[in-house]
């Protein structure tokens, strides 16, 4: 395996020696401040990709994907958070609805596949370079997923042809070998995998839902009616024989994304980076289908109305039905155990997305005419022991009708008022095998991280709680009119997750621009000054300075965040590199969203942005936090101000 990063812009000795120095800073003050992890959040598409590999879609694969994380690493990063990566459709490029075992094979590094070495040189180098010299121009900086899609599918087809045509002669038996005992090791999930994209092409629709005509079975194949297990096992066998070659292929390129994710590991392992996975909430039409029979009836699951989503969202995705977390039959208990062992295999932590649905979940009627106002009329699964509209509620729930709060919004945080230890429990069950499952790899509470935003009701409040697990500060949402924001960074608690955006809030730099134009800059000094000045009577000072120099505001924006009780801080890509452009705008639907990109020449365009104050200056920041929190009180930290203040700004 080649080293982690390439010869391509290698630093000079002095330039390394600068590097080492600085990340060896970062550490020592995030060390002084209690910071236990400093955490970079980037999706797969996101990366960059040197010329001679960029298909017009990131990876972290990819020699380029690899710098970046060297890049990362040498800032004084010490984990990296992913988004999720299953597999997604050609018109779909959310990683929140791709696939919960399968890999995304628009991660595969096809460079590495024109190499000789695990996989053989299987792709001829012109074709991949066809593929770059063909992608489409006009999207600079985004990635290109229509594109990427059919591009990649075809270079994998034209490996596997390869690959099909050599073990006939008696090569690449390794391979061959490897790719056998793939198969019987994923084979509760990769057989079914395969076999939903030639059923949506027998069947001309794209999902399940759509599959007309006969055989009726195929909608059910893996969740037999009484008296259909034979008949829908005797069609299985024959699907498989007669798609052998297209599962043969699926299998194949599943093969590769997992060894090129394990080849991942060992290179974060060796930069010192924890990798962190993301476990999704929802499930894909292909999951939908292949594991039915643990999902309840009649119902889905989608967000209520929140702070951050006012009119809700419909999300259409299966809720996993409570019968089964019990008992022979616990399906449902099962399937979230194999995910989580898989995670746990193959990541070092795990962001749990929106674990609301694992304790709590919102759930609305199936094939409500309108589903938006059916979203808006749900109910919590577990918390409706007597609502009139959700009567069929009733047998799930696990409080009974004086525990509830009648005057609050049945979807509100205090809607459930009190639980028993053993209500707790109940409660906690799926999250009971998270934990169990991250204690049988080694891992603890800490390497799981939970997306709690706006909203926290009493049960998950109570399951977090019992396992010791915080929530998310987005401070960049600050109600600076409440003290008991739940996104004030000094409402953080060392448990929690600290952060200025995410993924689906626009960067830093974009928010600076709207507060300079409705005049709103000096309200977030004025605020941030109490967090920041040394003493009362700077505060004063600090805000006017503050309020003068939007680059400076901003870096006491991300200086807030160390100056937390948090232990944990995640920083977004684009509010590291001081990108404007938004990654995600939920709710839309739009090429602009899951596509940005770090920006071509991210290595020699940083170092002059931050010079600047345009992007994270994490000397700088850090500078600032730890003067926050007692800065002269020591001689070694207030040598460490001082080496810290000398590196702000520095170009590295």
């Amino acid at each position: 395996m080649k080293d982690a990063g390439n010869d391509k812009g290698k630093a000079e000795p002095t330039q390394v020696r600068a590097q080492e120095d600085e990340r060896e800073l970062v550490r020592a003050a995030l060390r002084l401040l209690g910071i236990r992890n400093l955490v970079l959040a980037i999706h797969d598409p996101s990366f960059p990709s040197d010329d001679a590999e960029d298909i017009g879609r990131g990876s972290p694969y990819t020699e380029g994907g690899r710098r970046f994380l060297r890049f990362a690493r040498d800032l004084g990063f010490n984990g990296i958070q992913l988004g999720p990566q299953g597999e997604t459709s050609a018109d779909n490029a959310s990683p929140y609805d791709g696939t919960i075992f399968s890999r995304s094979t628009l991660s595969i590094a096809l460079a590495r596949l024109t190499e000789d070495g695990p996989w053989g040189a299987l792709l001829r180098p012109e074709s991949l370079a066809k593929i770059v010299a063909g992608k489409p121009g006009g999207r600079e900086g985004r990635a290109l997923h229509g594109y990427a899609h059919r591009a990649q599918r075809a270079a994998l087809r034209e490996a596997f042809a390869a690959f099909v045509e050599r073990r006939g002669r008696g090569e690449l038996a390794p391979l061959a070998a490897r790719l056998d005992a793939f198969k019987k090791r994923s084979a509760a999930w990769l057989e079914r995998d395969a076999l939903y994209a030639p059923l949506c092409a027998e069947h001309r629709s794209g999902s399940f839902h759509g599959w007309a005509g006969e055989p009726d079975l195929d909608r059910r194949l893996f969740a037999p009616g009484p008296g259909e297990v034979v008949a829908c096992e005797e069609r299985r066998r024959e699907l498989l024989d007669r798609h052998r070659d297209e599962v043969e292929l699926y299998a194949f390129c599943q093969l590769v994304a997992h060894e090129q994710h394990a080849a991942l590991r060992t290179v974060t392992a060796e930069l010192g980076l924890k990798l962190y996975g993301d476990l999704q909430i929802g499930y894909s039409p292909q999951d939908a289908w292949a594991h039915q029979s643990v999902f309840l009836k009649g119902y889905l699951m989608g967000a209520p109305p929140s702070r951050t989503n006012p009119e809700g969202q419909v999300w259409n995705y299966p809720v996993l039905d409570p019968a089964q977390y019990t008992g022979a039959s616990a399906g449902a208990l099962a399937l979230v155990r194999a995910r989580m062992d898989k995670m746990f295999d193959e990541f070092d932590g795990v962001r749990i997305d929106h674990p609301h649905g694992l304790v709590c979940p919102w759930v609305y009627v199936a094939d409500a005419p309108d589903p938006l106002r059916a979203v808006q009329g749900g109910a919590r699964l577990f918390s409706s022991p007597d609502l009139p509209d959700h009567p069929l509620l009733a047998r799930y729930a696990i409080v009974s009708p004086a525990q509830l709060n009648r005057a609050a919004s049945r979807y509100a945080d205090d809607w459930v008022t009190s639980l028993s230890p053993e209500q707790i429990g109940r409660y906690s069950a799926l999250f009971d095998v998270i934990a169990s499952c991250a204690e049988a790899r080694g891992r603890s509470t800490t390497d799981i991280v939970c997306e709690v935003l706006s909203t926290l009701p009493f049960p998950l409040r109570c399951v977090l709680e019992r396992h010791g697990l915080g929530r998310f500060r987005v401070t960049q949402k600050a109600d600076l009119d409440n003290p008991k924001d739940v996104y004030r960074s000094e409402n953080a608690a060392p448990s929690d997750w600290i952060m200025v955006g995410t993924h689906d809030t626009p960067p830093l730099w974009r928010l600076l621009d709207a507060w300079e134009r409705s005049g709103a800059l000096e309200r977030q000094a004025a605020y941030l000054a109490t967090r920041l000045a040394p003493s009362p009577a700077e505060e004063g000072a600090v805000a006017r300075a503050l309020a003068s120099d939007p680059h400076l505001l901003a870096q006491a924006k991300l200086a807030d965040l160390f100056a937390s009780e948090a232990a944990n801080v995640m920083v977004f890509f684009s509010d590291l590199l001081g990108l404007k452009e938004t990654y995600n705008a939920p709710g839309t639907i739009s090429d602009d969203n899951w596509s940005l990109r770090v920006p071509r020449g991210y290595e020699r365009s940083y170092p002059e942005m931050r010079a600047r104050g345009a992007a994270l200056d994490l000397p700088r920041a850090l500078a600032l936090a730890l003067r926050a929190r007692g800065g002269a009180e020591s001689d070694e930290r207030r040598n460490l101000i001082t080496r810290l203040e000398r590196r702000a700004g520095a170009a590295r």
